[in-house]
């Protein structure tokens, strides 16, 4: 216990990190790693199905988009005009003549990708096919050798005629599979949740995600299958996510995956915990979802969670609709919604060039358009008003999230749940019945009287703006001096946070909205970065816990009693400074049994396996 009281992080991630897996499943992404890397993987969190259905989908959930409405369209020319004035740039029908009265300040952007660290390049279509004998010698997982047949498309070369197509392909190879190909794609989470519809069912949902996390497992951090019981997870889930859902992703990891152990981890507060804060406002602007909580003293308020609709890929979709009202972009068919490979190139425009500043913002560039299986063609063009799609996280009727909502939650009924909200509601009250056999009486339980009760954890998604969201998370915190600590101390997480000019635009915007009787003068708002300066901004959260998951893996594996009493004690401290820890075991039989450790109303359940921790 001495050594983990004085040991260094870095040296304990390093010494121990070794056989911990940290899984943070996004709203489109999913960042999967070892405890000991660097950097981890950052996937797209997706699977390509070999299918021969008719009539063919190019993605499973397609049939849930929807069209942009006149009133839509007139709203988003009204959001573009809005944005327009304060960024001081021409209105959207506004015609810009050379002989104006005044001049406009004009920025001109390079095309340089920070994510990616490299120039923009054409992307080339996935080789769909396997050999026969790759096929035999690698049952059961999929091959990846696009490498060898570069920019094959179908029907190029006579050999590809005995080659067998794969059953299914994960991760960004999946998004550069050619339309004409006989593949559909799947994305088994859509907006922050399982992406669970009439057309995609709950036991395809599981089977994507085991395939994809087995793929990874297997192909990216070359684990086998019959050496997973040696290492443990983290999974750190977002805030969208029902208990439901992860009650089924923690059964995946420990009963499918076949881990030894699990721990899981609330998103916000492992981004505070990783940035070394214990009272802050987490912003996280993920690709599909924006999610909003406050942390008090380590401790998640549930009544500040707010959940936006719309994230970086929204803005890519702005700013196709940009250029294409201002026709600078070509006369080619692009289509995000239905051709994953436009996803991927729009995704790489907007991470090069938007920005939010004033004036003026265009950029020369080269576009590219992918048909049915041919080489990319290019097309040079000129890129303008890249400053206004990220405005659209302030002024959602920009982004017009309705064209991809979220998917039908009448799905979602765990009758399993402990956490059933009924279990608190102050029903009417019998007067047959007297009060110690009435339900939901705390008679003759005092020490229950003043533990403080949530009626529920909010999950509404609002369609409003990041600063005012922001500000009505905070405000409903209620105390003035926590409210200042909020507004001098929020935290950027996610890939858009690496939007240049976004924390400046933040701060001005969250202080214009603050109502004038509260007493709140500064608002201060930074971009979580780890260790060095060209880290994501999400890469924070794969380490976030980790130290403290280890020191709690330490300690419950610790046979004697010493290192139970140890344990115990770790495990009541999280009780009261982590909002859910989840943690599983596995026995040798197989039998998964789990510990809930709820903070702010919600009640902790555990197995006979740790009943001596509580002893």
């Amino acid at each position: 216990m001495d050594y983990l009281k004085t040991v260094v992080p870095s040296q304990l991630i390093s010494e121990r990190g070794a056989n911990i897996v940290v899984i943070n499943p996004g709203s489109a992404n999913i960042r999967i790693g070892l405890a000991s890397q660097d950097i981890p993987y950052n996937l797209p969190h997706c699977i390509a199905r070999y299918e021969t259905h008719q009539p063919k989908r190019n993605v499973r959930d397609q049939k849930l988009n929807s069209q942009v409405t006149t009133s839509q369209h007139m709203e988003r020319e009204h959001g573009y005009d809005i944005t327009a004035s304060l960024l001081k740039i021409p209105f959207l029908d506004e015609e810009v003549t050379n002989n104006n009265s005044f001049s406009r300040k004009t920025a001109r952007v390079d095309g340089y990708n920070p994510q990616t660290g490299k120039k923009d390049t054409p992307l080339t279509w996935t080789d769909v096919y396997e050999k026969p004998s790759e096929s035999s010698m690698n049952k059961g997982s999929p091959t990846t050798s696009h490498e060898k047949h570069e920019g094959v498309g179908p029907g190029e070369s006579s050999s590809t005629e005995r080659l067998e197509y794969k059953k299914y392909i994960c991760g960004e190879e999946a998004l550069r599979i050619s339309p004409s190909d006989p593949y559909c794609l799947h994305r088994p989470v859509r907006r922050g949740h399982f992406n669970v519809s009439q057309d995609y069912s709950m036991q395809q949902v599981y089977e994507d995600l085991f395939t994809i996390w087995e793929w990874i497992m297997t192909v990216k951090l070359h684990i086998a299958p019959w050496e997973r019981n040696l290492y443990s997870a983290i999974l750190v889930v977002p805030e969208t996510f029902d208990t439901r859902e992860i009650k089924e992703m923690l059964t995946i990891v420990l009963q499918d995956l076949r881990f030894g152990s699990a721990v899981v981890h609330q998103e916000g507060l492992a981004a505070a915990f990783g940035n070394g804060l214990s009272t802050t406002c987490i912003v996280n602007v993920g690709a599909q979802v924006t999610s909003i909580v406050c942390i008090e003293d380590g401790v998640s308020l549930p009544t500040t969670e707010k959940t936006l609709p719309f994230g970086g890929e929204d803005i890519s979709r702005c700013l196709l609709w940009t250029q294409r009202h201002h026709q600078t972009w070509p006369q080619v068919c692009t289509d995000m919604l239905t051709k994953p490979v436009d996803l991927l190139m729009l995704n790489e425009l907007k991470e090069s060039y938007c920005q939010i500043k004033e004036g003026e913002v265009d950029a020369s560039t080269t576009v590219y358009s992918y048909e049915d299986g041919a080489p990319a063609v290019s097309h040079k063009t000129r890129l303008t008003a890249l400053n206004v799609p990220p405005m659209g996280l302030f002024y959602p009727t920009l982004l017009v999230p309705a064209m991809y909502p979220p998917p039908p939650r009448t799905w979602l009924k765990d009758y399993e749940d402990v956490l059933e909200d009924t279990w608190n509601i102050d029903y009417a009250r019998r007067p047959d019945i007297s009060d110690p056999f009435y339900p939901g009486a705390n008679i003759g339980y005092p020490m229950w009287d003043s533990y403080p009760i949530f009626q529920s954890k909010p999950k509404k998604e609002e369609i409003i703006g990041l600063a005012e969201a922001i500000v009505n998370s905070i405000l409903s915190t209620g105390r003035t001096d926590l409210k200042r600590k909020l507004f001098s101390s929020i935290q950027l997480v996610g890939g858009v946070a690496l939007t240049k000019g976004l924390n400046g635009a933040v701060e001005e915007r969250v202080l214009h909205t603050i109502p004038s009787h509260e007493v709140v003068d500064t608002v201060e708002v930074s971009c979580i970065l780890f260790l060095i300066c060209y880290y994501h901004p999400f890469l924070l959260l794969m380490l976030l816990g980790t130290c403290l998951c280890l020191l709690l893996y330490n300690e419950i594996s610790a046979p004697n009693a010493q290192g139970m009493n140890h344990g115990g004690n770790i495990l009541k401290f999280l009780l009261h400074h982590v909002a859910l820890v989840l943690v599983g075991q596995t026995s040798k039989n197989g039998f998964c049994c789990a510990i809930y450790l709820f903070n702010a109303g919600f009640v902790y359940v555990f197995s006979n396996t740790f009943k001596n921790l509580y002893a």
